[in-house]
């Protein structure tokens, strides 16, 4: 793949610009660096490997040559930026990610793929993609948000299980090629992925947007563990209702009632605080 080649695959799609790398740390901190300079709004940075790539809690992305989808989106207008205002974080757009993700795989391989609140997607219980929407002021002023998306595609992208000792994650780590059984069209599922993330994104502060991310929410109905923001932080068993306007998971205790879990929430002083986990009931912490 090249820049060219790249930009001719996704010609029909209305990017604001597309940056190709072979290698780069991070296409999250491209992109942030792009909208620093002044990039439009979808601009679109895609690497074919990433050697610094990070997700949610400070875990890290592993993206290899050839084998995965690594690439950042910057938004900067539509309801993007009214959304991050009016609700304080980055649910819904994490969301989008997710939905994005989660359509392209049932669409195109048929798989049962499910959103993990609030940004991973997991296939048969096993993690295969990541979304980070990072948010991005200049000064006291929102002005984009950026959404980092990471597929794993073929076998060769799936890391060992100890690969990040500090952050070890209790879904293992799967690809589309295993779970799907046939080879992967890369460039193509990079298209329907993105594609699905600019028709939603005109919807994204709709009812329908919600219920379609809702509908395909993992543990809906089921009980989990719930653990609480900090690492010394025990763990409660919930139901899993549904979800809130802003993203917020709503989930049910142990006594009948409801509590509200919140992620992503936004300040330009400082970034995200580690947010809420879910696990399995008969998962135990790592």
């Amino acid at each position: 793949m090249d820049q060219p080649t790249l930009e001719a695959r996704l010609a029909d799609l209305p990017l604001g610009g597309i940056r190709y790398f072979e290698r780069v740390g991070s296409t999250n901190d491209e992109a942030e660096a792009w909208l620093k300079a002044g990039c439009p709004d979808c601009a679109l940075v895609v690497a074919d490997a990433q050697t610094a790539g990070r997700g949610r809690a400070g875990r890290k992305w592993f993206t290899p040559p050839g084998a995965g989808l690594a690439f950042s989106l910057v938004l900067r207008a539509g309801d993007v930026l009214r959304l991050l205002h009016a609700h304080g974080n980055t649910a819904r757009l994490n969301g989008l990610g997710a939905l994005a993700v989660c359509l392209a795989l049932q669409e195109q391989y048929g798989l049962p793929a499910k959103i993990k609140w609030p940004n991973d997607i997991l296939v048969n219980g096993r993690k295969l993609a990541g979304v980070l929407a990072e948010a991005h002021w200049l000064g006291g002023d929102l002005t984009a948000v950026v959404l980092g998306i990471g597929v794993n595609l073929t076998p060769a992208s799936v890391p060992a299980a100890d690969w990040d000792t500090r952050n070890p994650h209790p879904f293992p780590a799967t690809c589309v090629e295993s779970e799907a059984r046939v080879p992967v069209a890369r460039w193509d599922l990079l298209h329907e992925i993105v594609r699905n993330v600019l028709d939603w994104r005109d919807r994204i502060a709709g009812a329908d947007f919600l219920r379609a991310w809702e509908a395909n929410l993992a543990f809906r109905g089921q009980w989990v563990q719930v653990y609480p923001p900090g690492s010394a932080a025990h763990p409660k068993p919930g139901k899993i209702i549904g979800l809130e306007a802003d993203g917020s998971l709503r989930v049910q205790e142990e006594s009948g009632e409801t509590v509200i879990l919140r992620s992503g929430e936004i300040h330009p002083a400082h970034p995200p605080l580690d947010g809420f986990r879910l696990r399995p009931v008969d998962s135990a912490e790592k």
